[in-house]
């Protein structure tokens, strides 16, 4: 019987406390950014996760993914509807709409599906850079900047292929619109 309460007291010391001590002390040093959640910092102030999407509504920015769970990292995930869902349906066609508003020229079958659809965590920080590109002429009109600047920016800041073979070429939307609110 002791012996045993021994062994759980142990391995409740060796893999609760210390475990995730070194392994938490070893983030730290070896990449201490990415330990602390990759934020971005400005003026003091953290503005996002390069890690984590975040809404942006004004039209003078680009929008990323649609997030089901309002990009709020305590509860990543989303709901897992069928393509039948009525209610993903009715969702989609909404986001479509303002989409079109919001972009007045853009053909319904021209939007990227990554401007309508969920990342599988809700929280993408990422679009494709078709998805940035399509929404140039809005920003441009919006902030007074060429579209041709607007489309160097996007290319400047378009991510390639993960050890250039794994994923699709990407655009962080936040260091995007960071680097927009620069110009």
């Amino acid at each position: 019987m002791f012996k045993n309460l021994r062994i759980v007291l142990v391995l409740l010391f060796a893999c609760g406390l210390v475990y995730p001590l070194a392994v938490n002390g070893a983030a730290n040093l070896l990449m201490p950014e990415k330990a602390n959640g990759s934020l971005i910092e400005e003026s003091g102030k953290v503005r996002g996760s390069e890690l984590i999407g975040q809404a942006f509504n004004e039209p003078k920015y680009f929008s990323g993914r649609v997030s089901s769970i309002k990009y709020d990292g305590a509860g990543s995930g989303s709901n897992n509807y069928a393509a039948s869902n009525e209610e993903l349906a009715k969702r989609t066609k909404d986001d479509i709409n303002a989409f079109l508003v919001a972009n007045p020229g853009v053909k319904k079958e021209d939007i990227p599906a990554d401007l309508l659809t969920n990342s599988g965590s809700g929280l993408d920080p990422h679009i494709s850079p078709l998805a940035a590109l399509i929404q140039v002429p809005r920003i441009s009109k919006e902030r007074g900047i060429q579209e041709e600047v607007l489309r160097k920016l996007i290319k400047e800041q378009t991510e390639g292929r993960q050890l250039g073979i794994f994923g699709e070429p990407r655009v962080n939307v936040l260091m995007l619109n960071r680097s927009l609110d620069e110009k």
